[in-house]
């Protein structure tokens, strides 16, 4: 293992790749902590100690943007924007049939959706951005607190000092962008996945040192422990796959022969990812954000609908929620699912270049079975999901652990799925210059 650590290093090319990738990072990190023109530093610094504990409607995005969403920073906003916008381009494919026609366009279609994709980031910056520095100035980010430095968290709310605000934050999302397709096309692995992958680990320190100061060191260990043998889990299942078997049939083309070897359509048991865990927290935070706008005025009672969503939907430690939570998850997994494969479209293609499943006939009877075989491969995959992201909510219920909790939910998906990608994309550069991986 270490050998092959220092032949990565003795590689030139490999590296620039990883030099460069690590420079970007450590820019991203960098604006992470710069604060945006106008904000009070020191009032933002004391509402994020006195709520380090608190579940706030912003958890999801500040997770993502490695806690630079509370900090009101230059990249505040990360790179969530174009997360929501890529989601937002690739469901579009289902409504809308020219981006379908673009998508099948093969590379040049494809670039035309990348750069909707790129509008559409910063129309949702431009949004995003607005609404987060609107419920800063209302004294709502940290949630109900009441400390009188969350109120005062801007130093100017004057109108240039509101656009100002607005424009930095969209352009720190636009150059957020832009390092991470320089990373794809000059350093290793996709920057995008690259750049949550950092924000997300650079979470780890503090939430173990958290559990270290609240529970004590034993409950430290038995955390670490429990989080490798959940990291064992995950890594096992995202290997996972059903490999349904696929014949080609010999054709002649002039004197060549074409076809006649037999291959494997792959059917990841989690073929969604962590797209579903957004869906269903995204959902999950919409009634709280309106019970949250729909506070009465001081003297007053709430409204009944206000207490119920404040009662059960706000925090995750009722079981109400963890059901919600659950079923939104494995719903939202087969509806992602059935959208990114499309067994009708796999089927017409292995027909026309004269593939099939043995034993199925081509055409239709291939769809149906692919559809059965989706299904059913599908039911664990949405169930596994449902229990990974409940895991975060359950230690915040036995252990006291704030929500971002590390060895659960989409932080362990993301952090195991680029840490898996990444290596295989070093493993094969080596391969190509040493006959050697990283891994044996």
């Amino acid at each position: 293992m270490f050998s092959a650590i220092a032949r990565i290093f003795r590689t030139p090319d490999l590296r620039r790749k990883i030099g460069f990738t690590l420079i970007v990072i450590a820019v991203y990190r960098l604006g992470s902590f710069i604060p945006t023109p106008f904000v009070d530093f020191g009032n933002v610094q004391a509402c994020l100690a006195a709520n380090q504990d608190a579940s706030g409607l912003y958890q999801l995005v500040n997770l993502f943007s490695g806690g630079a969403l509370l900090q009101l920073s230059i990249f505040a906003l990360g790179i969530m924007p174009y997360i929501t916008a890529s989601i937002i381009v690739q469901l579009l494919r289902v409504v809308i049939p020219h981006f379908d026609t673009l998508y099948k366009e093969g590379a040049s279609g494809q670039g035309t959706l990348t750069q909707y994709t790129r509008y559409l980031t910063i129309a949702l910056a431009i949004l995003q951005s607005t609404t987060l520095i609107t419920v800063a100035r209302s004294g709502a980010l940290f949630g109900t607190s009441g400390s009188p430095e969350c109120s005062q968290l801007l130093t100017n709310d004057a109108w240039y000092a509101i656009m100002l605000m607005v424009l930095t934050m969209t352009a720190g999302t636009g150059v957020i962008m832009w390092m991470g397709e320089m990373v794809t096309e000059r350093g290793i692995g996709n920057g995008m996945s690259i750049l949550i992958f950092t924000s997300i680990a650079a979470q780890f320190p503090n939430s173990l040192l958290s559990i270290a100061q609240q529970r004590g060191i034993d409950i430290l260990l038995i955390v670490l422990a429990i989080g490798l043998l959940i990291v064992a889990a995950v890594v096992f299942v995202e290997q996972s796959q059903r490999r349904v078997p696929v014949q080609y049939a010999k054709r002649m083309v002039g004197k060549r022969t074409y076809g006649g070897n037999n291959t494997y359509i792959p059917i990841k048991v989690n073929m969604a990812g962590v797209i579903p865990i957004i869906f269903a927290s995204s959902l999950l935070y919409l009634p709280a954000l309106i019970a949250q706008f729909n506070q009465p005025a001081a003297g007053q009672e709430p409204a009944a609908w206000v207490v119920w969503i404040t009662n059960y939907l706000t925090k995750g430690d009722h079981p109400l929620y963890m059901l919600m939570y659950f079923l939104l998850i494995v719903g939202f997994t087969y509806f992602y699912v059935a959208i990114t494969f499309n067994p009708e479209e796999v089927a017409d293609n292995m027909k026309k270049y004269g593939g099939f499943i043995p034993g199925i006939r081509a055409g239709r009877p291939t769809a149906e079975y692919l559809d059965f075989v989706l299904t059913r491969v599908t039911l664990p995959g949405s169930i596994y999901l449902g229990l990974i992201a409940l895991i975060p909510l359950i230690a915040f219920v036995a252990i006291g652990a704030n929500q971002n909790f590390p060895f659960g939910g989409a932080s362990i998906l993301i952090i195991v799925g680029v840490g898996l990608e990444t290596v295989k994309q070093i493993d094969s550069q080596l391969q190509q210059r040493h006959y050697e991986g990283l891994l044996r």
